[in-house]
């Protein structure tokens, strides 16, 4: 049986954001200076990243949020100072230097523990070139970012959740996102279909798309009308972007 094509559908902006995942994590280590500069180099319009809080309240940029003391032992990056974190682990402060002089380049930074939001929101509030303006803070609890809303004015929240834990359904979660100002539904890409973007630019939300590896998953999500895809593999990404637009 011959494939269905996904029919085009708008995005919400009328552009994609390309969010390289943990930076060019495909192609260097991920969530590095290294992998953010070469995300960009590698055309990418986004960096996806993941916060955490140190003992000492510096926020830095870790998936796992555990550091390797040995063979046999870690511990949490919020039990240790910055100080004593290994040197790839970088600052947020680190990464918004290297944006902060691009306008065209979104961040998604995921909060890993609560005590990371608020310090988060401050350091890109207080950064030049409207950085907190082009961020998106992501986070799966609904109540924790209906409570952050109207105090995180300058930047956007982004629910980031798998389809199968909303329970009240996309229709109803997307109307309370809507009404409280988060700014965009977060799922993994075979969480998503032309309907339920369709449905999800009705609230006025951006529908974010993550875990797209390949063409064959890409080409389909930038047709259906996502705003942002998330890939480890920044240069397949790109060229799918480049291809979908010249076919538009």
């Amino acid at each position: 049986m011959a494939r269905v094509e996904q029919q085009r559908l708008p995005s919400l902006t009328g552009h994609t954001h390309l969010f390289a995942h943990r930076g060019a994590r495909a192609h260097a280590p991920e969530n590095t200076m290294e992998a953010f500069t070469l995300a960009l180099r590698l055309g990418a319009t986004g960096l996806e990243t993941d916060a955490w809080i140190t003992r000492d309240g510096v926020v830095v940029l870790d998936h796992d949020g555990k550091v390797q003391l040995g063979p046999l032992r870690s511990k949490r990056i919020e039990d240790l100072d910055a100080k004593h974190l290994p040197p790839h682990i970088p600052r947020l402060t680190d990464l918004i230097d290297l944006v902060s002089q691009r306008s065209d380049i979104h961040l998604s930074i995921d909060i890993k523990n609560i005590e990371a939001l608020r310090p988060t929101y401050d350091l890109l509030a207080g950064a030049p070139g409207a950085v907190a303006e082009r961020s998106w803070l992501c986070h799966p609890s609904l109540d924790l970012l209906i409570e952050s809303t109207p105090m995180m004015p300058r930047t956007n929240l982004v629910n980031s959740v798998r389809l199968g834990s909303i329970a009240e359904g996309v229709e109803t979660r997307a109307a309370r996102l809507s009404s409280h100002g988060v700014r965009a539904l977060n799922m993994r890409g075979d969480d998503w279909n032309g309907g339920l973007v369709t449905l999800v630019h009705r609230f006025g939300l951006h529908a974010f798309s993550w875990n797209l590896q390949h063409e064959h998953e890409l080409r389909p999500a930038l047709r259906m009308g996502v705003d942002a895809v998330y890939s480890d593999h920044v240069d397949r990404m790109v060229d799918a972007a480049q291809v979908e637009l010249h076919l538009s």
